[in-house]
């Protein structure tokens, strides 16, 4: 087996893609849909978008980009960096979750509010007899 020559690798090559499929693709591509705050943060970020665009190519300069990383502190740049990675939650996945702690806080509360009472009333027996 060792002494078997390696048999070269078959490489497969996709078909490529027409235009008119292209077109087909876009045609049925469903737009994104936004919910009221991802519109809101849309247009929020819009302006901030046409500067970044305006700007973008005074980052060719090198003097630009060393003021750009004096001001703009290495903190925030890999915060931002982890937010874009971010997968953020549907409407319905957050409602969810914000019901489930809604839930939990509300049982939690009625727990130490029952130990509280319970206290109380066996620290004035105690004490006070």
């Amino acid at each position: 087996m060792a002494d078997e020559p390696a048999k070269p690798k078959r490489r497969t090559v996709k078909p490529v893609e027409t235009v008119r499929e292209k077109a087909e693709k876009a045609a049925n591509k469903t737009p994104k849909e936004r919910g009221v705050i991802g519109l809101t943060f849309h247009y929020i970020s819009l302006p901030f978008r046409l500067i970044g665009r305006k700007l973008a190519p005074l980052g060719r300069f090198k003097v630009v980009r060393v003021i750009g990383r004096i001001l703009w502190p290495t903190y925030f740049r890999n915060s931002w960096k982890e937010l874009r990675q971010v997968k953020w939650p549907t409407f319905r996945e957050a409602a969810k979750l914000t019901g489930a702690v809604i839930i939990f806080s509300a049982i939690f509360g009625v727990l130490i509010a029952i130990v509280d009472y319970g206290l109380d009333k066996l620290f004035k027996q105690v004490l006070l007899k």
